[in-house]
């Protein structure tokens, strides 16, 4: 990750939602490695004191500090921003990384499983974003940057039920990126928002929305014709991009051979 443009963040604090594995783990490292105050957060936090500690471990100029917060729960984001308040001054850097799949679909779904996609893929970016915004606003921090790590099931609808209303939660996350971006030109600020789409990444994703059953997760990939998946590297990559360079408001990523 490392490449002109990153020397400016060292020493600033970043907040890396759902920082417990995949695309978020690798990011949380990535910007340590940068020399960062990251604050890495999760329901269960194990794995990201597990990661703090090689981290430090490595000799990495940056610290990763695990914080536990139940994004469902508006008050624990709260917590969250306050203690990050207290303790770090504030927030510089917002990635809204946290993502929920579940295998509900829009004709026989539970509405239990609609409500907590949308709670954590929706609501609780926007209320991290708006925390986040506050945050730098009222430290003066004119250039702040709030990554939303989307997927590509924002800007197209795949033919398997399991993983429409997902879709719907993804495509908000679109429209709210773009609206972001217009609120923040109005209130000329140079804070700037980006969305980053990866496609098929080597997560446990096909597996979430069809209810751990490897064989119907192995279909999807296959019906999607993709070459080997890319990995949660390739999504950093493309954050560091965005950190570094000022043109950058969307990126949509996918493997060469994937058709959809």
């Amino acid at each position: 990750m490392a490449r002109a443009g990153m020397e400016r963040w060292r020493d600033r604090v970043a907040l890396v939602t759902g920082a417990s594995g995949g695309i978020g783990a690798s990011v949380a490292r990535a910007l340590v490695q940068q020399g960062l105050k990251v604050v890495g957060c999760a329901r269960t936090v194990g794995n990201i004191e597990e990661l703090a500690a090689e981290c430090k471990s490595a000799g990495y100029p940056g610290t990763l500090i695990p914080f536990r917060c139940d994004l469902a729960n508006e008050e624990d984001i709260l917590s969250m921003f306050s203690a990050i308040r207290s303790q770090h001054r504030g927030v510089d850097i917002c990635i809204n990384n946290a993502g929920l799949a579940r295998p509900d679909s829009l004709l026989s779904g539970s509405t239990s499983g609609w409500k907590a996609m949308f709670d954590v893929n929706v609501l609780a970016l926007s209320i991290c974003t708006r925390e986040a915004y506050q945050s730098m606003k009222e430290r003066n921090v004119d250039d702040g940057h709030i990554i939303n790590i989307n997927s590509m099931s924002g800007h197209r609808v795949l033919p398997y039920s399991a993983a429409h209303f997902y879709s719907a939660t993804k495509y908000a996350v679109t429209a709210l990126t773009e609206g972001l971006r217009q609120e923040l030109r109005e209130a000329q600020t140079h804070i700037r928002a980006t969305s980053i789409s990866p496609g098929v990444v080597e997560t446990q994703f096909a597996f979430k929305l069809h209810d751990k059953d490897p064989e119907k997760a192995a279909a999807l990939y296959e019906h999607m014709k993709v070459g080997p998946p890319s990995g949660p590297s390739e999504a950093t990559d493309s954050l560091s991009e965005a950190l570094c360079l000022p043109q950058i408001g969307d990126i949509q990523m996918r493997p060469t051979e994937q058709v959809t």
